[in-house]
Parts: C-alpha cells; structure tokens; sequence
C-alpha cells in the first residue's frame, strides 16, 4: 500500500513543492500546442527569453530544470564552467542562477540560434560568459554543419554549410581548473572526447549528452573508456525511453537516431569542487 500510494501522490507531491514542476506544467499548458518552428518572446520565472521552437524549449526547460541535469556542488562561488552547445542559452540561465559569479565559455556553431542566445543573454543581463559562434571540434579548420531551426543541428560529413570551428583540446589546456564541462554537441561527442582525453585532468565534471545513429557504430563503449582511465566514476541514464526496444529500434522522434544517453560524469577523488 504504501509503495501504491507514493506513485499516486508523487505528481501531486511536484505540484505543490517544485516550482520548476509548475512552471513546466504552465508552459506545456499555454505553449505546447504552438505551431512548430514560430518564435515567441515568453516569460520564464523571473527572466524573458525570446525561442525559436516552443516544443523544443519547453523539453529543455523540463531537462535542464526540472530534471536538473546540470546540477552540481562547487566550493567556490565563481567556478569555471564550458558549455558546448549553448543553443538558446537556457543552460547558462540556469548556471547563473545556481553559481552567478560563474565564468562561461559558450559554443553555439548555428548562426540562426545564436541571433537567440545573444537576445536572451543581453536581456537577461547575464555576464561573464564569453561566447563562441564555432563548432567544437578537433581542429580550428572548419567543418561541414547542418542548420537546424530548433536543437537539433550537426557536425555532417557532407551536405551542410561551412562554419568555423575550434579545437577544444587547446582551450581546455589553457585552463588550471574547469569545474563542469557539458557535451552536448549531436553526435561530435565522441570524436572530441577522444581528442581531449589527455586533457582532462583538471576537469572534475562532465556531461555527455550521447547519441548513437542508425548505420554508424555505436561508440559508447570509447567514452565510457575514456573516462574510466581519466579517473572518472558516471552515472548513465537514457535521454529518450523505448516501450518495447526489441521492437522499437528507432527513435520516433528522431528516425536517424536509435539511442540516446545521457551520462554525468566525475572525478573518483574530488569530493564536490576545490580551489
């Protein structure tokens, strides 16, 4: 009984005690039946922030927030943080709220959605961040990109538009501390960790938002590698849930993709962050 009544009571439970919970619940209320693709200027808690894709927003909203992906303990106030992968900016909005003495390194490569992160930061009066129009990469010589509208462009072996890149590896070796470095970068993941592996030992935390495609080999096995020999422990849990993954090999929402992973990653010997 008591174990029925704690999944009866949980939804109403978020309601009533998670602000986050009930935000996400407005948005979907008011903004998820908004056309696909139409920006909106919306009001987020305390901040304003202008998207190109509600539906899209309202997910990331619910991951970054209500989830809290990207939460994690520091011991000082103004920790270094590399967020690869920016796209509108609502992880910074969140960094900023949990450490807002936080220096930031920003990457967003998609001309397009980039318009939208700098509105959304200059609004919101976030500093501190330095921002970065390339695509992270293993090399400063550019690379094919293909655009999307939403949260779902790509470094492509053809077929996309030239943008500038840059080699994460250099950036990360000029740095004494970094205290939390997300991926999320659609499907470069595994190509740039192999690159930054001998660099990561002044990195105490990783995201790795990993995606597997349909007719590529599945490389999960390199990051978790990887990890395990820089002296990281992680955590995996899925980014999307199949019913059925015997049958349902594919992702729905995304037919070029058949898995996605999301994996938090940290130092073995650090306990929260140090000076």
């Amino acid at each position: 009984m008591k174990l029925f009544l704690e999944q009866i009571l949980k939804g109403p439970y978020n309601f009533f005690t998670d602000k986050f919970f009930r935000e996400f619940l407005k948005l979907t209320l008011f903004y998820g039946d908004v056309k696909r693709y139409e920006p909106k200027k919306i009001n987020l808690l305390k901040h304003k922030i202008e998207v190109p894709d509600c539906l899209s927003f309202i997910w990331q909203f619910k991951e970054i927030f209500v989830d809290g992906q990207y939460k994690f303990n520091c011991q000082i106030d103004n920790p270094i943080i590399y967020d690869c992968g920016s796209n509108i900016g609502l992880s910074l909005i969140y960094f900023k709220n949990l450490f807002p003495q936080s220096q930031i390194k920003a990457f967003e490569p998609n001309s397009y959605i980039m318009k939208f992160l700098k509105n959304n930061i200059r609004e919101n009066k976030l500093d501190n961040i330095e921002l970065y129009e390339e695509a992270v990469w293993i090399h400063n010589d550019g690379v094919e990109f293909t655009d999307d509208k939403a949260d779902t462009a790509s470094i492509s072996e053809s077929n996309g538009s030239r943008v500038k890149s840059i080699r994460l590896k250099s950036l990360i070796e000029n740095e004494n501390k970094i205290h939390f470095l997300k991926f999320d970068i659609e499907g470069a993941e595994v190509e740039v960790l192999k690159d930054c592996k001998s660099s990561l030992e002044n990195v105490e935390n990783i995201f790795i938002e990993y995606h597997s495609f349909v007719n590529r080999k599945q490389e999960l096995d390199t990051i978790l590698k990887i990890l395990t020999e820089s002296d990281f422990r992680y955590f995996m849990k899925p980014a999307v849930s199949k019913k059925y993954p015997f049958i349902n090999k594919l992702n729905k929402n995304n037919p070029d993709m058949d898995f996605q992973l999301n994996i938090f990653a940290y130092k073995e010997n650090e306990n929260s962050s140090s000076k």
